[in-house]
Parts: C-alpha cells; structure tokens; sequence
C-alpha cells in the first residue's frame, strides 16, 4: 500500500513539471508576441477628392503614391490608375457613395485575391469577395491581379490535345491546351452556350475557370444553374461581374478571373478560362479612358486597348517541367456587328489569338446548333496537338465540307449536276447532320473518331438522314465490343492500323445495311409516287367526265348548232345579196359594154360575136374529163 501511495506522488510530480514547462513555453510565445504588439505611430499624409465622376474620382495630397495601389475613399476601395506629381486619378471598385471631400488613404500594397484550390467551387466577384452566400474564402495564398508575367525561357509549345467535347471543334478546329482560340460572332448566336458547353463536358483533371463581364443577372443566374447541374464547381470556380456591377469591376473581372486561373497553372493544374466577353470589357476600358481624358484612337478606343488585351491573353500557355507543366487554355468571347470581322476589337483580338471559331446567324436561322461557321473557323496551334487517330481520320473532312458547301450555293439554282457532284452533295448533307449537337452532349474522343470513320464509308451517302441517329447508335454499340480500343481512344492514345482495320470492320456491314435500306425505300418510295401520280391522273379524268363533261358536250353542241345556223343564215342571206349585185352589176356592165361593141362592129364581125355567144359553152366541152362536146 505504501508503494502504491509513493508510486502516486511520483507521477503527479512529473506531471506537475510537464505542466510548468508547458506553461513557461507558452508564457515565452506570449511575450515575444507582445513586443510585436508594442503600439507605434505611423505618419502620413491623408489625402481628399477634389472631382468626381462615373467611376472614377481625382484627388490630391497623397504622399508617394503607386500606380496600381489601393487606397481607402472614405470605406470605398479604389485603385490608383494615373498617378502624377499632382493628382492621383482613382478608378473606384467598391459599392458606395463617393463624394468631393472624402478623405483618401494608402493601403500600401496592390490588389489580391485569394488563390489555390481553395477556390474551386466557389463562386466570387471581381474583388474575391464571395457570391454564393457560402462562408468566408480560407486560403493562405494571395495572388496579385495583374502582375508580371511569365517569362518566355518557362514556356514550351503546345503538344496536348484539348477535349471540348464539340464534335466540329475536335474534329475540324482542334484546341491544344495552352492555346488562346477566340469565339466569335453577332449576337444571339451561341457563342456563350457553346463556351458552357465546353467548360461542362471538360475532363474532371482540368479546372475551369468562367468570367462573366457585363451580362444581365438573368443571363449569370441560368449560366451557373447549368455549370452547376453538369457538375461544372466540382472542378471549377466563376467570376461574376453583372451589368449593374460598378465600372471598375467590369474592368477589373477578366484580369481576376486570368490571375486566378494563372496561379492554378503555377501550381501544375491544366485550367481552362472563359472570358464571356470581351466587347463589355472593351467597352468599360473606352469608358475609363473618356472619363480619365486620355487620348482616343480609332472608334473612340485608347491606343492602348490592344496592349491591355495582349497583357491579359498572353498569360495563356504551356509551361515547361521546371515551372510544374501546367497550361492555361484561354476562350475569349467576342462580339461582332452584322458579321464584320475587320473591326477594329475583332481585328486586334485575331491577331492576338492562335485561332479563332466564328459563329453564323444564317445557321441559327437554319436551326443548325451549334452554329459553327467551318469555313471561316481556323484553329493554327491545335491540329499539331491533335490525338493522331482523330487527324489521320479527319484529314479531309473539312476540306471536304467546304466543297460541299460550294457545291450546295451552286445547286441551289436547279442547275442538273453529274453524278459525282450529286454523291457530294449527299455526303456533305450527312456530314452536316453529323455536325449537328444538343445542348449538354459532351462527345468523348471515341465517338468522334467513330463519327468520322463513318463519314469516311462509301455508303454513308445512301443512308438516310432520318436514319443517321440509328446508324450512329448501332455502330457504337459493335464498336464497343473491343473496351480496349475505346478506352485507347477516350484516353487519346494511339491505336495501330490493325486495330483500326477492325474497327472499320465492324462498322462495315451496320453501314452497308443502312444503306441497302435506304436504297430499296427510296426505289418504294418513287415506285408509290409514280403510282399515285398515275392514279390520280385517272382519278381526275374518270370525275371531269360525269356531269362536267356531258354539260360541257351539250353545251359545245349548242353553241355549234346556234353558230352553225347564225352563219349558215348570215352566209345565205350575205351569198343572196352579193350574187344579187355581182349579177346585177355583171349584166348593166355586159350590158353596156355589149352595146358599145354591136355599135362598132361591122355586120361581118356580129356574125363572129354571135359565134362567140357559144364560147362558153365550147370551153367547158375542152374540159369535159372525157373529152366529148357538149
């Protein structure tokens, strides 16, 4: 019992020790802590609004201000754009009233947002402020918006395909990751939707970021309802800035949204970035340049728009091994009038861009979605990063499709063609049926290359339209008889030609039999026009012929019986008349004439003429058939 008690004493004894020394460490944290804690005054000079605008604000009094700097307008964050030995011009970010007076104060330091993957799945302003009503964002990382870029020695060139998921993009407009393609076209003809798309069919490795610069609130709250639903925040993040956000803010969102993307490079993550669009951001910089009175260009736009464009694009690349082996994949979205690519915002963005895809409104007309204008789609970077069995299928199909296109305008104007040009023309309606896609449908690399193996089949011509679907459906399901080979292909891997041989194989007789049964309904199908037409032609004849026929026979004989009789009267009646005077002017001329000459004849010559009274008669006798005299 005494052990127990003295075994007791010992460990509450050490225990007691662990405890001071614990405590003494902490006392030790405490104190240092305090010395940084000590109060100390900082002296500066506090500056005031003199001028106040749409957004932006002039003060004066600030001490050795910096450009791109913070500073605190009465609670209202701003930033300093212009700085100069005697005003500082501030483009407000903040919500609140700014008025002549306020008092400015330095921050010290330039703008950040929160960075990492802390951010994924989150949806915030152009500030980094939180949108969503989720908590406060807890990262330990502070990316700076807008800072230095990466230096060119980190950067490699792009070798890695992009899956969008978008048939006509994969297969004729290919994307690498890394590239900076621009999305362009008018208004109201699926640039946004087709963006979304590609962020919503991305692979769950890429993080998306999306930029929304200027669009109603409407338009954001049905966008993000879509990402949300494709499961888009599970891997990326949104950046909003609406119509009614403050200028600075719509100025401010892309470079945001491209910093935030940027800093998920560096850290080895491919990320794709949506900036949705860039004719609001355009807009918002003309409006800043107006207002701060700098000098304007070409449609009232500062010379500087093109660099502030390029500074913002050129952030998307490809990094080397040493910098992680990230890339950023940037999608600029812009807006065009009535089709004009030379403008001037288009122009300096195809410059700047690897490629771009035009959207066309004739096609939205058509209900041709999505309406990707091929012909004038160009991707200069991707087809080099293109998986190879998708390149080597789709060599010519876009070649292919633009005569087809060609051929089409000309056989718009009935114009008979040869047979040659007729198969063109069926492959190509085919084709564009298979460009066709709904809303939501992300397209992995096997079915595309299945889409263009059977677009390479010879018969695929002969299938009908309305048939394609049921075609296409058949030969996924025979090629999916080799797992190995799609799950290949959806990785992008290559595949050897024997295994391309086999698929081909497969799809070979679902085509052929296709087409049979196209064949054989369209000879049914004339065979049953040619009979109906034929019956109906009869039909016709066999209905005029009953009452409409046998009223209109006795009419015509009516009507013949009445001119019949109405001439053969008029003629009687006109013959009696004319021969009455030919024979009454015939005799009183005979008749004077035969006087005149009894007058002048000589009793030798009456004797003649009266010989002559039978002349007549002795003529008709010369013509008798027979020959005989009268």
């Amino acid at each position: 019992m005494g052990d127990f008690a003295h075994g007791d004493v010992e460990a509450r004894e050490a225990l007691v020790g662990r405890l001071v020394a614990d405590g003494e460490a902490h006392l030790g944290e405490l104190a240092r802590g305090l010395e940084a804690l000590r109060p100390g005054a900082r002296v500066g000079r506090v500056g005031r609004v003199v001028s106040v605008a749409d957004g932006v604000a002039v003060a004066v009094g600030l001490e050795d201000p910096i450009a791109g700097e913070l500073v605190d307008v009465d609670g209202v964050i701003a930033r300093a754009e212009v700085v100069s030995d005697a005003r500082v011009e501030l483009v407000i970010l903040g919500v609140g009233a700014v008025e002549a007076g306020a008092a400015v104060r330095r921050r010290g330091r330039p703008l950040t947002v929160a960075g990492g993957e802390s951010l994924i799945g989150r949806v915030v302003d152009a500030l980094g402020a939180p949108l969503d009503g989720g908590p406060p964002i807890a990262s330990r990382r502070a990316v700076v918006v807008d800072g230095p870029p990466i230096p060119l020695g980190d950067r490699e060139p792009v070798t890695r395909p992009l899956r969008t998921g978008v048939f006509a993009v994969d297969a004729m407009i290919p994307i690498g990751r890394g590239q900076r393609q621009l999305l362009i076209g008018d208004r109201s003809t699926g640039k946004s939707e087709l963006a979304v798309d590609v962020l919503a069919g991305l692979d769950r490795a890429v993080i998306g970021v999306y930029a929304a610069i200027g669009r109603r609130g409407a338009e954001v709250t049905r966008t993000l309802e879509d990402l949300r639903r494709a499961g888009f925040f599970d891997h990326g993040v949104a950046v909003i800035a609406e119509a009614d956000a403050p200028l600075g803010q719509l100025h401010l969102a892309p470079a945001t949204a491209a910093s935030i993307a940027e800093d998920l490079m560096l850290q080895g993550r491919d990320v794709v970035l949506v900036l949705d669009d860039l004719t609001t951001h355009a807009h918002a910089h003309r409006s800043l340049a107006l207002l701060l009175g700098r000098p304007v260009g070409r449609e009232a736009y500062p010379v500087d728009i093109f660099y502030a464009h390029a500074r913002l694009l050129e952030r998307a690349t490809q990094l080397g091994r040493r910098r992680g082996g990230g890339s950023l994949t940037a999608l600029p979205i812009i807006e065009t009038q009535a089709g004009d690519l030379a403008a001037f915002i288009p122009t300096n963005l195809v410059s700047i861009t690897d490629g771009q895809i035009r959207t066309d409104a004739a096609l939205v007309a058509a209900h041709h979605l999505p309406a990707i204008d091929v012909a004038l789609s160009v991707s200069r970077v991707g087809g080099k990063a293109q998986p190879a069995v998708i390149r080597r299928l789709a060599g010519r199909v876009k070649t292919d499709y633009a005569a087809f296109l060609e051929l089409e305008g000309f056989a718009r104007f009935g114009a008979q063609v040869e047979r040659a040009t007729r198969d063109t023309l069926a492959w190509g309606r085919r084709a564009r049926a298979f460009l066709r896609q709904d809303r939501g449908v992300s397209l992995r690399w096997s079915e595309s290359a299945l889409r263009l193996l059977l677009l390479g089949h010879p018969a695929i011509k002969d299938v009908p339209e309305d048939r394609l679907s049921a075609c296409l459906d058949d030969a996924l399901t025979a090629a999916r008889a080799r797992p190995d080979l799609i799950a290949a292909l959806d990785g992008g891997a290559s595949i050897t030609d024997a295994d391309l041989e086999d698929l081909r194989r497969r799809i070979d007789p679902i085509v052929s039999g296709w087409a049979a049964r196209g064949v054989e309904e369209g000879a049914e199908e004339e065979v049953r026009s040619a009979r109906s037409s034929g019956d109906a032609g009869k039909d016709v004849r066999k209905d005029g012929s009953t009452d409409a026929e046998a009223a209109s026979g006795v009419a015509d004989k009516d009507v013949r019986k009445d001119m019949l009789s109405g001439v053969e009267a008029a003629g009687a009646v006109a013959g009696k008349e004319v021969l009455k005077e030919r024979s009454y002017g015939a005799a009183a001329v005979g008749g004077a004439a035969e006087k005149d000459v009894r007058k002048d004849m000589s009793p030798g010559d009456e004797a003649a003429g009266g010989a002559s009274k039978d002349a007549p008669r002795d003529r008709s006798s010369d013509t008798d058939p027979g020959g005989q005299g009268g």
